[in-house]
Parts: C-alpha cells; sequence; structure tokens
C-alpha cells in the first residue's frame, strides 16, 4: 500500500492545499518550518529514478504550479527538496516534492 496514493484517493486524510487533475499538495505531518508543503503527481512514480518521457508532464506541472502554491501559502522565497531513495531519507516510495518555507533557511541543506 502507498501511503500517498491513498491520500490521493481520499482514503487516508490530509490538509490539501492545492488539487488538480495532475497532482495534489497537502501540508507535510511534521512540518519543518512553518510552511512544508508536500507536492506529489497523482500518477504513481516510485522515485526520480522513475521519470520518463511517459510521466515527466506530470512532473513538469507541479514545478509550473509549485510558485502558485508558495503564494497561497503566503510566501514568495522556499526551498524545493525531492528524497531519491531510502539512503537519501525518502520514506514513502511515490515520487514527491517538499515546498518548504516561511523562515530564514540559510544556505546550508544538512
Amino acid at each position: 500500500m502507498c501511503v500517498f496514493c491513498e491520500i490521493i484517493k481520499g482514503n487516508i486524510p490530509s490538509t490539501k492545499v492545492y488539487e488538480d487533475d495532475l497532482m495534489v499538495a497537502f501540508k507535510d505531518l511534521n512540518p519543518v518550518a512553518p510552511v512544508h508543503i508536500l507536492c506529489v503527481p497523482k500518477v504513481h512514480i516510485a522515485s526520480a529514478n522513475d521519470i520518463n518521457a511517459e510521466n515527466s508532464g506530470a512532473v513538469a506541472h507541479i514545478f509550473e504550479k509549485l510558485s502558485e502554491i508558495a503564494a497561497s501559502q503566503g510566501i514568495t522565497s522556499y526551498r524545493i527538496i525531492n528524497n531519491c531513495g531510502a539512503d537519501a531519507g525518502q520514506t514513502v516510495m511515490h515520487l514527491h516534492f517538499h515546498l518548504i518555507g516561511g523562515t530564514e533557511m540559510g544556505e546550508k541543506l544538512i
């Protein structure tokens, strides 16, 4: 069972901030900043390693919507993070992007 697929289907509740035919964006349950939104394609793509010509349109769409989603949360400066694989910290094997902001983060990544 993929947790994000279940959220997309509406079987697991989430705090959605944006949804359309290709993606859903919802608040992270364990935020690391005042704004921490997960942006998820509705098509199941396990990780960035699995993006291909058939599904890359969904990924491009997410990036086209990021500034709109950030603005809806009251921010114009933000960080986008994608963890690819378990060693990189990916805990849900469904491609997703963390939109993080609302605080000074500096340049350090980890």
